[in-house]
């Protein structure tokens, strides 16, 4: 069971972690709200879901550019 929760958690774009640290909210919560809300309204939240890994994806390509090391240069 933690070998699953361990791939849930870190290998699935980390989005419900990372509001959590931005909200002081347990990710584990997070989650649950989004489970809940992708019922009620019939999976739209796994929309905003994918959009918001694909920007934290570029945002961490990006910031990865915006200081090169040494061996980039």
């Amino acid at each position: 069971m933690e070998k699953i929760k361990y791939v849930v958690e870190n290998r699935l774009f980390g989005v419900c972690s990372k509001i959590g640290q931005k909200l002081n909210f347990s990710a584990s919560s997070i989650r649950l709200y989004f489970i809940y809300a992708s019922f009620f309204t019939l999976g739209s939240p796994i929309i905003i879901y994918m959009v918001l890994a694909f920007w934290m994806e570029v945002r961490k390509h990006l910031r990865r550019h915006e200081n090169p090391s040494v061996w980039e240069l």
